[in-house]
């Protein structure tokens, strides 16, 4: 059984008290965060849990343990804003719930406001994105459908919820001051309360978050990660991140050199896998190269991932369409990547 970290609580330079709540987001274990922020306007919550499993239960006892250890006074049904840092289920899945308990108005940035607005139809399009992707990627057809019923089955409880308050880049709400840093998710946003940054996952303290192609979603790959992450080193002064996962972060700028380092890795490994091979190779085979052991859902994110680091060293110059002939013939043939060097 997983212990979830007990409630903490952290004080910025500008005088914000920032609460950390952790909750079991889905049943295999994964631990994510939630935050409360008291002295940045009103009441406010940054990111809701999954809505799955436990993790209404986890957010109620959450606020429990701020009265027990921290003498608060205040409970979900105070909260008066709820803010989504970015439009991944384990971080607004859990709002229909919070919104039962708490006259709370909704922010989220603009990119990601209609996975909350529009869910069903969110939904649809990324399903329908996917499916070509899969065929580029030259998935089996045996596995596409495997793969098709783990991508939907977490998505069936959410619905469309309404959004209050759309969220743009630079803007300063109440002493928060929002970066919009896109790569892991369109939306996806961090929020700078003096000297403490709350980076949802932008920068975890252990994982290099999840990477997936812009042929997917617009507005994510590995470029607009890549950007994102340089975006944050010109914000001087942060002492202290906070994840949406994971630990506090002590060395943001520390911790973003070695994310960095990381992908370059990913990047070095690919062309080493192709060169190898020496043969083009399709998506789905460099990233069974790549990640030889992931099952069930892990296979997913493992094509996505590999697919991610692919479609940057397409667009940088690196590789090249080896069946050009059959792509332009055929409606969604499966691409053979070759190394361009």
């Amino acid at each position: 059984m997983i212990l979830l970290p007990p409630a903490e609580h952290y004080k910025s330079s500008s005088g914000v008290d920032i609460y950390r709540i952790s909750m079991m987001l889905f049943p295999n274990g994964f631990v994510g965060h939630a935050y409360v922020l008291d002295g940045a306007g009103v009441l406010t919550l940054v990111d809701t849990g999954s809505g799955m499993g436990s993790s209404n239960d986890d957010l109620l006892d959450g606020f429990q343990q701020l009265r027990d250890r921290f003498g608060v006074s205040f409970s979900l049904r105070d909260i008066r804003r709820v803010i989504i840092t970015h439009g991944h289920l384990d971080h607004f899945g859990g709002l229909a719930f919070v919104k039962q308990h708490a006259d709370a108005e909704v922010g989220i940035h603009e990119l990601d406001r209609r996975v909350l607005t529009d869910y069903e139809e969110r939904v649809i399009v990324a399903t329908k994105a996917l499916g070509i992707y899969f065929d580029r990627a030259g998935i089996q057809p045996e596995l596409r459908e495997t793969l098709f019923e783990m991508y939907g089955f977490a998505k069936k409880h959410l619905t469309s919820i309404d959004v209050d308050l759309n969220i743009a880049d630079e803007q300063v709400i109440d002493g928060m001051e929002f970066i919009h840093t896109p790569g892991h998710c369109p939306g996806q946003v961090c929020i700078r309360l003096g000297n403490v940054l709350l980076s949802a996952d932008h920068v975890l303290s252990r994982a290099t978050p999840h990477q997936s192609p812009e042929s997917i979603t617009h507005y994510m790959g590995l470029d607009h990660y890549a950007d994102s992450l340089r975006k944050l080193l010109r914000y001087e002064g942060i002492e202290l991140a906070l994840g949406g996962h994971e630990d506090p972060i002590h060395d943001l700028y520390g911790r973003v050199h070695a994310i960095r380092a990381s992908h370059n890795r990913k990047l070095d490994r690919i062309r080493k896998i192709m060169r190898d091979n020496g043969a083009p190779m399709t998506i789905s085979q460099i990233s069974a190269a790549m990640y030889p052991d992931v099952k069930d859902y892990h296979i997913l994110l493992a094509l996505e991932e590999a697919g991610a680091h692919i479609e940057y060293l397409y667009q940088h110059g690196h590789l090249s369409i080896a069946n050009l002939e059959e792509y332009e013939r055929d409606a969604n043939p499966a691409i053979l990547y070759a190394l361009h060097e």
